[in-house]
């Protein structure tokens, strides 16, 4: 739209300590690390973008915090006083998509229609090829994996598994330890939305759903299954517990990043999972009949 888009910086240890100054202890490592983007970018920028995503349709429903984040971050910084630029997703109730909230930002910012469809068209289409581009990668990935090789595959909601700070120090681990790492988010969204139907008919959560499916999708072709969480994420605390009852067969480590400790201690228990899954493919478990 010919605006100039003001990014904040990668997520470090500040980031995490400011936004945890902020926030209340209910809120979960994820909001508070926004608040702390939010912090650093206020004096910096004209307005903040922060938009109010409630729902893509019925089961489709994003965590209570996406729904009320316009007002989290009027409320945090109500001193500071910052312009908030923001839009509502809501297709159940006010039956409005993403397109047309994102027609309804370009409004605000003056835009004709046409300006704005032509806006959206394109940030539409990039968007899509770099998902594209992200899974047609990891198919190759997945194809030149070593068969005497360990792959995992990291469950998480992408805004933890690709932060540099947090998920990125997980990635580094198991790159470390020459591991063949797939994600969640880089497998087909819409496949993995429909197969998560046959867990749970119920489940309103959406990145939880695509979550649930590529697992289901991708299960056979990883050795094991890394469910990371940033505590304490409603929504994980009840998936997570399903995907460990209800998916067999892998298997499963699960962590909690929580904002005191971060990543640190994880190694160890990370390090332990490998040397399990190397000594299983090498044949280490002998079976005793009963």
């Amino acid at each position: 739209m010919g605006r100039t888009p003001v990014i904040s910086a990668p997520t470090d240890r500040h980031t995490v300590e400011c936004g945890g100054s902020l926030s209340n202890d209910e809120c979960c490592l994820a909001s508070k690390i926004y608040l702390g983007h939010v912090e650093s970018l206020i004096g910096s920028c004209d307005g903040i973008f922060v938009p109010r995503i409630d729902n893509l349709g019925h089961f489709k429903f994003f965590c209570t915090k996406f729904q009320a984040l316009p007002d989290m971050v009027a409320n945090t910084f109500a001193e500071q006083s910052p312009i908030i630029v923001s839009c509502q997703v809501n297709e159940t109730i006010e039956h409005i998509g993403m397109r047309d909230a994102f027609l309804d930002l370009a409004a605000q910012f003056a835009c004709t229609p046409r300006e704005a469809k032509h806006a959206w068209k394109q940030a539409l289409h990039a968007q899509q090829q770099k998902e594209a581009a992200d899974a047609a990668q990891q198919r190759q990935l997945l194809q030149n994996a070593p068969g005497n090789g360990i792959t995992i595959l990291l469950a998480a909601h992408p805004y933890l598994a690709h932060d540099p700070y947090m998920g990125g120090a997980l990635s580094d681990m198991l790159a470390n330890m020459g591991v063949t790492l797939l994600y969640v988010d880089r497998y087909d969204r819409k496949r993995a939305l429909q197969s998560s139907f046959h867990l749970s008919d119920t489940l309103p959560w959406i990145v939880n759903r695509e979550i649930v499916g590529s697992i289901m999708n991708l299960h056979d072709s990883v050795d094991g299954i890394l469910l990371v969480s940033a505590f304490p994420c409603g929504p994980d605390s009840m998936t997570d517990d399903a995907i460990i009852r209800c998916i067999k067969g892998k298997p499963v480590l699960n962590l909690t990043v929580d904002a005191q400790t971060g990543t640190a201690g994880l190694e160890t228990r990370i390090e332990s999972f490998i040397d399990i899954l190397r000594y299983q493919k090498r044949g280490g478990y002998v079976h005793a009949a009963n």
